[in-house]
């Protein structure tokens, strides 16, 4: 529990900010969304009707990988990041097998994961 009281909040922010909307930009149709989409079996069509379940978990996921990010910058453990990312994003990749998404859509949301990883561990590095 030490290591949270020394942790930088700051970069936790900026890092579960930033990915976010990285993500934002990453699924939508100007970048991946359009395929992704349809690899994944669901619309973008609907801008009134936005998934606020998966928005807010997304967020909250967001927040608890910075933080494991954050607490491996404190204790100089950065291996240990980078493999929760990575392990992060292969069960993303598992789940979307198992529910039958493209290997396109797979690999949007897995190196989504692995990007949004990257940019809280730059955020830790520069703030």
């Amino acid at each position: 529990m030490e290591s949270l009281g020394n942790v930088n909040w700051l970069a936790v922010i900026a890092g579960t900010v930033v990915a976010f909307l990285v993500g934002w930009a990453w699924y939508s149709p100007k970048l991946f969304g359009t395929r992704w989409a349809e690899g994944s079996g669901v619309s973008l069509n609907r801008p009134d009707k936005l998934p606020m379940f998966a928005m807010v978990t997304q967020l909250a996921a967001l927040f608890l990988l910075a933080l494991v990010v954050g607490v491996t910058a404190v204790t100089h453990a950065l291996l240990t990041a980078i493999l929760a990312i990575l392990a992060v994003a292969t069960f993303t990749a598992s789940m979307g097998g198992f529910v039958r998404k493209s290997s396109y859509a797979i690999t949007v949301d897995f190196f989504y994961i692995v990007v949004a990883g990257a940019i809280m561990i730059v955020c830790q590095g520069a703030l």
